[in-house]
């Protein structure tokens, strides 16, 4: 399984998301979205965090959601 995470650099979400899949011992890569434009425009992505599982968002950020829930990331991460 691939795990990605695209975030802006200053994304105050990021870290707390980088967390959650810490202690759920994932592993995933880190990408930043103002290093990597072309990733931005594959995924269309306009909120920080966004969540990619297998070259599939699972979660994007939006205003009424910054962070996925324990069980969203359980449902998408198959754990």
């Amino acid at each position: 399984m691939e795990v990605m995470i695209l975030a802006t650099k200053d994304c105050s979400h990021r870290p707390m998301l980088e967390k959650k899949l810490n202690e759920m011992n994932v592993e995933y890569d880190l990408k930043f979205v103002e290093e990597n434009p072309g990733e931005m425009k594959k995924y269309q992505i306009r909120n920080s965090p966004n969540l990619i599982v297998n070259s599939n968002i699972v979660f994007r950020a939006s205003p009424n959601a910054s962070l996925p829930t324990d069980e969203e990331l359980k449902r998408h991460l198959h754990k």
